[in-house]
C-alpha cells in the first residue's frame, strides 16, 4: 500500500510539473512578450516608412557595399557558399548565419582582407582593406573583421563618422547632415555600464534615404 501510494504522488507529482513547466510557463511568457514587448518578441523587425515593407531585422547585420550608404561590418550573410542554380533550401533568399571560426592566421581570412594578386583578372581578389582604403575610408577593425556571430548589426560610432565624406559626397549632402544621423542612431551601452556605444546601420541607412538630396 505505501509503495502504491508514493507510485501515485510521483506520477502526480511529475504531470503537475510537466503541465507547469512545459504549457502554461512557456505559453505565459509568450502571452508576455506580446503585450509587453511585442516589437522585440516578433524579432525586431524594421518596416520602411515610405513602403511599409519589412526591410529586415534591429538584430540581425545586413550586407550595404555602396558608397551611398554607411558599410556595415562583413557578416556570413555576405559570403553564402549556397548554389544559386540549385538553392531548393532558399539560402539565397535568407543569407546563412554563423560565424566563421577563422583563426587570425588562415589564408581564407587574410585574403577576404588583404586581397589576393592574379595575372588571372577574374582570379584577383581585392581585399576589404584595400577597397575602404581606395573608397577613402580609413579601415577599423568592425569594418574588416565579422563578430563573434557574425550577424552584429551595429558598428563603432568611429566606423561611421568615417565613411561621412564618401557618403556626403555621393549624396551631395552635407556632413553635419550625416553626423546628426549618426548621433541619432547610436545605441549606448547597455544599462549604461555594459558593452560600448554602436550605430546600427540598418536604420542608419533609413533614416539617410529621407534625406532630400
Amino acid at each position: 500500500m505505501s509503495f502504491a501510494r508514493e507510485a501515485g504522488r510521483a506520477v502526480r507529482s511529475t504531470l503537475v510539473l510537466w503541465v507547469i513547466a512545459a504549457i502554461i510557463y512557456p505559453f505565459a511568457m509568450i502571452a508576455i512578450g506580446q503585450i509587453v514587448f511585442p516589437f522585440q518578441a516578433n524579432g525586431s523587425l524594421i518596416t520602411d516608412k515610405s513602403t511599409g515593407q519589412v526591410v529586415g531585422s534591429a538584430l540581425i547585420g545586413q550586407p550595404f557595399s555602396s558608397d551611398r550608404y554607411f558599410n556595415s561590418r562583413p557578416s556570413t550573410t555576405s559570403y553564402s557558399t549556397a548554389d544559386p542554380k540549385k538553392d531548393d533550401g532558399g539560402v539565397l533568399k535568407t543569407g546563412v548565419s554563423g560565424a566563421s571560426n577563422l583563426a587570425p592566421s588562415n589564408p581564407a581570412l587574410l585574403e577576404r582582407i588583404k586581397g589576393k594578386d592574379d595575372p588571372n583578372p577574374s582570379k584577383k581578389v581585392e581585399g576589404d582593406f584595400t577597397r575602404l582604403k581606395t573608397a577613402g575610408v580609413q579601415p577599423t577593425g568592425d569594418l574588416v573583421y565579422t563578430s563573434g556571430s557574425s550577424l552584429d548589426p551595429h558598428i563603432t560610432p568611429e566606423a561611421a563618422i568615417g565613411q561621412v565624406a564618401r557618403v556626403a559626397k555621393a549624396r551631395g549632402v552635407q556632413p553635419n547632415q550625416l553626423e546628426t544621423l549618426i548621433a541619432q542612431n547610436t545605441d549606448g551601452r547597455f544599462l549604461g555600464i555594459f558593452g560600448e556605444p554602436g550605430v546600427n546601420v540598418l536604420k542608419l541607412n533609413l533614416a539617410l534615404d529621407q534625406i532630400k538630396e
